[in-house]
């Protein structure tokens, strides 16, 4: 039994090679990490700008954080980035006016640095969140969602084109009349996949961290890593194993990345939650993934559930399937 896992593992590794797998990890390890070292990381953009509206020159003193604009227009259109913040003097009364993130405790720290400028409360912008400094938060940020949208493309995508090209070369039919275990036959693709997922997360973050920020949250990063890995790597197994070309199984990853997974990145960004948000799936991946990055992993009870209980459905599903496609095949 053993010997013959260790042949399926050695096979599955050579069909990686000639697929240049590990040659498009590299690459998209290498240019992740380019732009976070010289492009995200290096973003300084001002912490809420702030328009003021003030006919009447109420105000006199000059501020660095204050743009002055000539109208009540002006003002709304300079707003219209959901990002700056508008305050209205002309009834004498500040009047602070922002078109909604979709986050109401982003609104609200907006509204509270626009007063503080006002009142001339301010030192200088913020240079650390939290624990971080700007600089890092923006790399914890972005890593944790390059790892996210790779491991979700690349277990369902790789393993799928890996199990595609088994097929033209007819091992499925072959596996169908040979006593193959069907279990392992699964595993091995898992394994490969799941350690080269995992090689590549420890890889993206102690690069883009620093050995010390990436040491400390490498164990809780791997485990949601291992997670998405095999729940990705499942699922493409399945689709692979039922869709009859690679073609139909491209479309179905279109409607992945349009419909799946950009709903989650754009609930991310704009700090959405509650709502519809908590129904999809693959949103509370998203959101331990980005906890582990900033040493606030997910503790809930359900989530740690659900998740072993989702590899071991859709693992019981691959292996129903596979049994039904070697039966025909063979």
């Amino acid at each position: 039994m053993n010997r013959g896992f260790t042949q399926l593992l050695k096979k599955d590794f050579r069909l990686m090679l000639s697929g240049r797998f590990f040659l498009l990890v590299l690459g998209s390890l290498v240019l992740y990490s380019c732009y976070i070292h010289f492009v995200y990381a290096k973003v300084d953009q001002a912490i809420y700008p702030v328009y003021l509206l003030d006919p009447q020159g109420r105000r006199t003193a000059a501020s660095d954080y204050i743009t002055v604009v000539d109208g009540r227009k002006a003002l709304e259109a300079a707003c219209g980035d959901r990002y700056s913040v508008g305050i209205d003097l002309s009834s004498g009364t500040p009047e602070f006016y922002l078109l909604s993130s979709g986050a109401g405790t982003a609104d609200h720290y907006r509204t509270i640095w626009a007063q503080a400028v006002l009142e001339g409360n301010t030192e200088g912008q913020a240079e650390v969140i939290g624990s971080n400094s700007r600089e890092m938060k923006n790399r914890r940020e972005i890593t944790a969602e390059f790892l996210f949208f790779e491991l979700s493309a690349v277990g369902f995508l790789g393993l799928a084109s890996l199990l595609f090209k088994e097929k033209q070369m007819g091992v499925i039919r072959v596996h169908g009349i040979l006593p193959v275990n069907r279990t392992m036959f699964i595993l091995s693709k898992l394994s490969v996949f799941l350690v080269s997922d995992l090689a590549f997360a420890a890889l993206l973050t102690v690069i883009n961290l620093g050995l010390g920020p990436g040491a400390a949250v490498l164990p809780a990063v791997l485990l949601q890593a291992g997670i998405l890995s095999l729940i990705m790597a499942l699922i493409g197994f399945f689709c692979a194993v039922r869709l009859p070309d690679f073609k139909q199984f491209s479309l179905l990853y279109l409607v992945l990345a349009v419909f799946i997974t950009t709903p989650v990145f754009l609930a991310g960004q704009t700090g959405v939650s509650g709502g519809w948000i908590d129904f999809h799936p693959m949103y509370h991946l998203f959101t331990a993934m980005k906890g582990a990055y900033f040493l606030a992993p997910n503790t809930k009870l359900p989530y740690y559930a659900a998740c072993p209980g989702t590899i071991l459905l859709l693992f019981l599903l691959a292996h129903r399937t596979l049994t039904r496609e070697m039966a025909r095949e063979g």
